[in-house]
């Protein structure tokens, strides 16, 4: 194999992006990893501390992404800001239809967790300070050629630009960015006529370490407990999905005004809503891509598939991707393949594939048929909800699918380096 200047280059240095480059440098030490990423900030150049902030935005980390964490070394130090959920409380609003998950029921202390995006980052750059991977930021990945001995990258860095050989490219920043339709690959997109509006919330009555997923005749909203120093047991991050018109109306209210409506489309479980913060908002869509890799580059994370974010599946989806892709990585490293190899990465697209279309159909479902208002439809949902409440089988499965160990395990080194462990769900393999 010819020398190139690196033998992967991952275009993007977000979450997706930062797991992606620790865990090869976890797993294959020896891979010489470089990450492109369009915002000026290194492992390098990192803020002395982190101060929690009331509007910072959020992830929902599922009981299995807690383990991966686990497996790289990081969730000592992540869970210091990470809120548990130990229950889930699923409803449809005016209906008596619900089903409850409690951790206790599965032997386990939380069913996931929810961190801010920020504090993952920081944690995952002071991670990435004690490895070999190399960092360009700002810079920008503008395109890619294939060549005999992998991919040849052009790269904008200072302004000007520049090429970067090696045998792979990972496109890890997102599904807005462009590269991936630059790249040639065709997406799939459905539109769900309705907009997430993201922000924190402050009740009266505390969370108790509950989510709750609340399905209403105007949209789903999810209310997940997401504490912040001064006010431990009450706050809450919201995900509240509205219509266009909806939307501009929230929009328009003042503070107190969106607490109202807030009140008047979730009820009381949590008391009164006395303060909500920062407001963000996006379309929401079901975006796929059939063929998520091809020779010499493969798309992770929310450039493969972006799904509704009340289901909290998204970036749990991702991170097992990811791990299915070191695990692939590894592999033929060892053997001493190319990591472009259409057969490497078609190995991750095949072992990825089933957990990626159980997850969509999980989550896209839920909007679905929580989304009608028709009566007869209304009705099964909740005979649906009291059934799964019910029946033990059918209640274990939704636990999986919540707690993300529903899905295939890929095969990481445990974190002293003595053995194989297969995450998500930390049974030891040999």
């Amino acid at each position: 194999m010819d020398r190139t200047d690196t033998d992967l280059i991952i275009a993007g240095g977000g979450l997706a992006g930062a797991t992606l480059a620790l865990a090869l440098a976890r797993e294959v030490p020896t891979l010489r990893v470089t990450v492109v990423e369009t915002f000026p900030l290194s492992p390098e150049a990192l803020p002395a501390d982190y101060q929690p902030s009331y509007d910072a935005r959020s992830t929902a980390l599922a009981w299995g992404s807690r383990l991966i964490f686990d497996a790289l070394g990081l969730w000592p130090e992540l869970s210091r800001h990470a809120t548990p959920i130990r229950h889930i409380h699923v409803s449809d609003r005016g209906r008596f239809g619900a089903t409850r998950l409690h951790a206790r029921d599965h032997h386990q202390d939380a069913l996931g967790y929810v961190a801010d995006n920020r504090w993952m980052g920081l944690c995952l750059m002071r991670a990435l300070q004690d490895t070999s991977v190399r960092w360009r930021a700002p810079a920008e990945v503008l395109d890619m050629m294939p060549t005999e001995s992998g991919v040849e990258v052009t790269i904008r860095e200072q302004g000007e630009q520049q090429t970067l050989t090696g045998q792979c490219l990972v496109v890890a920043d997102g599904g807005r960015s462009g590269l991936r339709e630059k790249l040639g690959f065709v997406t799939h997109t459905e539109h769900y006529g309705q907009n997430a509006l993201i922000a924190n919330v402050t009740t009266s009555e505390s969370h108790r370490f509950t989510a709750y997923e609340r399905f209403t005749d105007s949209g789903p909203m999810a209310l997940l407990p997401h504490d912040s120093p001064g006010e431990p047991g009450h706050q809450s991050a919201l995900v509240w999905t509205l219509s266009d018109e909806a939307l501009e109306e929230v929009l328009a209210l003042s503070d107190e005004g969106r607490c109202q409506r807030l009140q008047e489309r979730f009820g009381w479980r949590l008391g009164r809503f006395i303060r909500i913060g920062e407001c963000h908002h996006y379309p929401l869509a079901l975006t796929t891509v059939d063929a998520p890799v091809r020779s010499g580059v493969a798309l992770v994370g929310n450039a493969a598939h972006a799904l509704h974010p009340v289901a909290g599946q998204g970036f749990n989806l991702a991170l097992r991707g990811l791990m299915t892709l070191v695990e692939q990585f590894r592999n033929a490293h060892e053997q001493g393949r190319s990591l472009g190899e259409l057969s490497v990465l078609g190995g991750y697209e095949q072992h990825h594939r089933q957990d990626w279309q159980q997850t969509v159909r999980f989550s896209d479902s839920l909007i679905r048929v929580f989304g009608q208002s028709l009566p007869v439809v209304a009705a099964a949902r909740d005979a649906g909800l009291v059934g799964l409440d019910m029946i033990p089988g059918a209640k274990r499965w939704f636990a999986r699918q919540a707690m993300g160990t529903g899905g295939r395990k890929p095969v990481l080194s445990s974190p002293n380096r003595s053995g194989r462990k297969t995450v998500p769900n930390g049974q030891h393999s040999g």
